[in-house]
């Protein structure tokens, strides 16, 4: 199989010959990010699966707070088409993990790095979300390296 981006635009063009709106205006939107990073920096070059995983990452957040912003502003309707570009985002995104997978990737990285205090934070978090490797949110990983480090 290709790339992710390779898969991404095969998937664009079975949306758009299916006729799909949403999916193909997300998958545009995603390719157009990845694009992006891709000429981000000094110079143009190609990005890796994990990569174009990072970028999907931060577009699916994108997704979910404007949702979020929208259903507090009592626009349900917005609200609604920003969770549904999340959903098609999610096809392309690793399985997020439970709290208890995480809190047992976290248990194990800080044991391996001998991390036992509040001081350690920093360090902590760079080897819990090594640990983790981009399947699930940074702010529900530091939320549980916070718990386990006192």
């Amino acid at each position: 199989m290709g790339t992710l981006k390779d898969r991404l635009n095969d998937d664009l063009h079975s949306a758009m010959k299916s006729r799909d709106e949403l999916t193909t205006a997300t998958l545009r939107m995603a390719l157009a990010a990845v694009r992006n990073a891709e000429v981000a920096g000094s110079a143009a070059r190609d990005l890796s699966d994990d990569e174009v995983l990072a970028v999907l990452n931060k577009e699916s957040k994108k997704r979910r707070e404007a949702a979020t912003a929208f259903s507090d502003a009592g626009r349900a309707e917005q609200a609604a088409k920003e969770r549904s570009e999340g959903e098609v985002l999610e096809r392309y995104l690793p399985q997020q993990l439970s709290d208890d997978e995480i809190a047992e990737l976290v248990a194990g990285a800080l044991a391996a790095g001998g991390f036992t205090g509040k001081g350690q934070m920093g360090p902590a978090m760079k080897a819990a979300q090594a640990a983790v490797a981009g399947r699930a949110e940074g702010g529900r990983v530091a939320a549980e390296v916070r718990k386990q480090l006192g």
